[in-house]
């Protein structure tokens, strides 16, 4: 397990990188255009990266912690999270498909968002 980065400004950065995903990851959490789940990875990474009370209070989080915990220990999502993921996905996809005009992007959109589908239903359950 990698250890604190040594550099007190890349360890800011992580630490301000860190607190940035985790707020994009909660807005997620209630706009279906904006993901979660990787915001709130990112968060854990950078936090583990740059600070030991920080990691350790994402973790404890009732909205995150256990699945967090539940991918470190296992690389596994629980059905209830797939499903919830995967919905917020199409409704997602719905409103590109409603909302933006150009094609290019609602097909790379698309391929991205289905991709990430993929990703999830297939990962192991707990």
């Amino acid at each position: 397990m990698p250890g604190i980065v040594k550099n007190p400004v890349l360890r800011s950065a992580l630490l301000v990188l860190g607190t940035v995903s985790l707020v994009l990851g909660i807005i997620g959490a209630f706009l279906p255009v904006l993901p979660t789940t990787p915001f709130i990875l990112l968060s854990a990474w950078c936090f583990l990266r740059s600070s030991e009370k920080a990691h350790a209070w994402l973790y404890r989080q009732p909205l995150f912690g256990k699945a967090l915990t539940d991918w470190d220990r296992n690389k596994a999502i629980s059905r209830k999270t797939k499903v919830v993921a995967i919905t917020m996905i199409l409704i997602s996809l719905g409103i590109i498909w409603w909302r933006v005009p150009q094609t290019y992007l609602v097909t790379s959109l698309t391929l991205l968002l289905l991709t990430v589908s993929v990703f999830i239903a297939t990962r192991n359950e707990i």
